[in-house]
């Protein structure tokens, strides 16, 4: 039996590589601003015989390299820029770097920042690994701008799974299951990433809403949702205010300015509020996410009515689901969902009761659903 021993070099702490230009072919195709990106999955390695001393520790170093998750690394620019070279203008960009199929983003730092800082980021986020998160491969930076590269993976995001602009009738999620799936990988993925380094992780999200959660089909034919934009907002300095102004995305911000976990436990709140009645997070008075002049409610307010009144959760909830879910699991989703979006932050429950919650009234569902069966089509 051949037995196979090196000396390990010692790695400097807390420092990630600086990946060496190389000259690859880079191909771009259409801008995907809210779909995106993938989950990780280990390279499977190849069995081999060691023939000689030299070759055989490489290729024993060469296989185990290839069987271990790949840590977040710095993209040198030129790698970058390759693959961004036709588009000029743009926020996000599907492309090919590195031989791998990536989705780029583009952010505008909120503080200056430099290498040393974003290495040492990037060494808290090589830490983390969870299939409800977008995998990042890594990041670069220009000026005041952070390039952020995720994993690339085929989907929709959950906007447009929930309310079709061609055919309003029809929504994938055309189950109560289906849809208590995306929130338990929704409810899963943030309270690992709130407890990513231990339960005072200070890592929040920042971009919880619809159209940053990408929902994809697997083998066995099941929708799960993943969430976009993981670390987005530790890499580009976000730590003191939530950062967008959007009427479309204010629906999703907490009360507060102060960015905290409970700022995503509010988002969380309205998307699953979405979730279960189909409507837009925001509408018109009438219904709908159509302008005019009237005065424009948000899904928490009608959420608010429906669980007022004797009967409203089920006249409430998606009528595409064709009265096919189990009101009590409802009514207690909704209410979960109404916790979340209390305005006091001390009266949101964490990430980590939700989930539970959520958890639990997942299973209820599973079986009801094998009692009962899917709606008739």
């Amino acid at each position: 039996m051949w037995t196979l021993r090196w000396k390990k070099k010692k790695k400097k702490k807390g420092r990630l590589p600086i990946v060496p230009e190389s000259p690859i072919e880079a191909r771009s195709s259409s801008s995907v601003p809210t779909d995106p990106y993938s989950a990780y999955s280990i390279t499977s390695g190849t069995n081999f015989s060691p023939s000689s001393s030299t070759s055989s520790i490489a290729s024993l170093k060469s296989h185990i390299k290839s069987s271990l998750p790949e840590n977040p690394m710095i993209y040198d620019m030129s790698d970058i820029r390759k693959a961004i070279y036709s588009k000029p203008s743009w926020s996000s960009l599907r492309s090919s770097l590195r031989g791998k199929d990536v989705v780029i983003f583009q952010r505008k730092s909120v503080i200056p920042l430099s290498y040393s800082v974003l290495n040492h980021r990037l060494v808290q986020i090589s830490k983390s690994y969870h299939t409800s998160l977008i995998k990042l491969l890594g990041a670069s930076l220009s000026k005041e701008y952070v390039y952020l590269v995720y994993e690339y993976v085929p989907g929709a995001n959950l906007v447009n799974c929930l309310r079709n602009p061609k055919n309003p009738d029809f929504t994938v999620l055309s189950t109560w299951l289906s849809r208590m799936q995306v929130a338990a990988d929704l409810a899963d993925g943030l309270n690992y990433m709130h407890h990513l380094i231990g339960d005072n992780s200070t890592f929040v999200h920042n971009h919880i809403k619809s159209s940053n959660i990408n929902v994809s089909e697997q083998k066995n034919l099941q929708l799960r949702a993943k969430i976009c934009h993981f670390a987005t907002a530790a890499l580009c300095g976000e730590t003191q205010a939530l950062s967008s102004t959007a009427e479309g995305t204010r629906v999703y911000m907490a009360p507060e300015a102060q960015l905290t976990h409970k700022c995503d436990v509010y988002a969380f709140g309205v998307v699953l509020l979405e979730l279960i009645s189909g409507e837009e997070p925001l509408m018109d008075g009438n219904g709908g996410g159509g302008g005019g002049g009237c005065r424009r409610v948000s899904v928490i307010e009608t959420a608010r009515e429906a669980v007022s009144s004797r009967g409203g959760v089920r006249r409430w909830v998606d009528r595409r689901l064709k009265d096919s879910f189990p009101i009590e699991v409802a009514e207690k989703m909704v209410k979960v969902a109404l916790e979340c979006v209390e305005e006091d932050p001390e009266s949101r429950p964490d990430m980590g009761r939700v989930a539970g919650l959520v958890s639990k009234l997942f299973l209820k569902s599973e079986s009801w659903d094998k009692k009962i069966g899917p709606p008739l089509t």
